[in-house]
């Protein structure tokens, strides 16, 4: 179960040298083909690492034949030096494949303004080329491992036809994207423009809505690439409805792993004027640091919801909210309801569900506890 399922790619992951510890640090994925279409996401963050800024301009034909990613360092801030370490990667890359340097999108994660040592990245991208194999797909989502505990893979299968995705992330998780870098492998004929539509619409409701901390990473990519090996076309809404299926699972993986985290958190509102309003809502509650905490204590402080909605331009009364925790209605009315106490938040899975009354529109946002362990591990995340 990995990129390597579908039909048309090769993978592999070694250590190259730049994680101390000796794990994995270097991925490839490549395809093969015979169809080479493509599609990529970025960060909104307008300050963006070396690999991005070589990758937004990669990605302009839609054609993608590999992706090189290096965990250990983000090289992001690095100067003209990174971006020029960056480059070599990718020259190299295409050399060992024989193809050109411009269809070779460039990841890396770790941290900001830490120069990766050039020759042993360029050492390492001859040692995963070497080890290229169609079964190296575990390893590839192994090497791009930061602070994630487990790797995060998936594969949602149709008939005669597959896709597979990898992804890393386990902090600074917010739109957009939140921070990943994932690549997603099919062997079905998707024309590039149709896979950019597809993925757009997959990470609208997947990735974009997974706010763990609010904070906005440099380096954000998704690439999906489509070998067309399969020689089956899916139509336009059966290829958006399995990609999303993959979108979501990896989010929920990167959500499941945040970092410190003790509770995973799905807030829901519902009745909004537009989908846009309802994303508002839940947005500002999971970026509350103040509900996040009282989730962590086991608190079902509704009052913390009302003051997050109130700080919105969605369209509500604010003397008519109803708040539900874990599916009880602690607030009706903008007033108490149901007793609180009846509320069990000891279970890491916790619901909240909003009834704005302004419309038929709804959406979720996924987020987690503010935690002691996530506050000592970004803490101490550099030393």
């Amino acid at each position: 179960m990995s990129v390597t399922t579908p039909a048309g790619f090769t993978a592999a992951g070694v250590h190259c040298g730049l994680k101390a510890n000796g794990n994995l640090d270097l991925a490839l994925i490549v395809n093969q083909g015979p169809h080479f279409d493509s599609a990529s996401v970025f960060t909104a963050n307008r300050c963006k690492a070396n690999p991005v800024l070589w990758s937004e301009q990669a990605v302009k034909d839609g054609v993608v034949k590999a992706v090189v990613l290096n965990s250990g360092g983000a090289n992001c801030y690095t100067g003209a030096e990174g971006f020029q370490t960056t480059h070599e990667v990718a020259e190299r890359v295409a050399a060992n494949l024989g193809i050109g340097a411009i269809d070779v999108v460039v990841c890396s994660t770790g941290l900001i303004g830490l120069r990766n040592d050039r020759p042993t990245l360029l050492a390492g991208v001859d040692a995963v080329h070497a080890a290229l194999d169609a079964d190296g797909g575990d390893d590839a989502a192994h090497a791009i491992m930061t602070t994630d505990s487990v790797s995060k893979q998936v594969v949602v299968a149709r008939d005669g036809w597959s896709i597979g995705g990898m992804a890393k992330g386990a902090g600074m998780l917010a739109p957009q994207l939140a921070t990943m870098l994932v690549v997603i492998t099919t062997d079905a004929v998707v024309p590039a423009a149709e896979l950019d539509a597809a993925l757009r619409a997959s990470t609208r409701v997947s990735f974009d809505r997974l706010d763990s901390d609010g904070c906005m990473s440099t380096n954000d990519t998704v690439t999906v690439m489509a070998s067309g090996a399969s020689g089956v076309t899916p139509s336009p809404e059966e290829f958006t409805a399995a990609l999303t299926e993959v979108c979501m699972s990896l989010a929920m993986q990167l959500l499941a792993d945040a970092e410190g985290a003790d509770h995973e958190i799905a807030i829901t509102a519902v009745n909004a004027a537009t989908e846009d309003e309802a994303v508002e809502v839940c947005r500002s509650v999971a970026r509350s640091n103040l509900f996040k905490a009282a989730i962590f204590g086991n608190d079902p402080n509704w009052g913390r919801v009302l003051a997050s909605i109130g700080t919105t331009k969605a369209a509500f009364d604010p003397a008519d909210l109803d708040v539900a925790m874990n599916g009880v209605w602690v607030c009706r009315n903008s007033g108490p309801a149901e007793d609180p106490a009846g509320i069990d938040l000891k279970p890491r899975k916790v619901t909240v569900t909003i009834d704005l009354k302004a419309g038929d529109a709804e959406a979720t946002v996924w987020t987690n506890d503010l935690t002691h362990a996530y506050v000592h591990e970004n803490s101490a995340y550099s030393s």
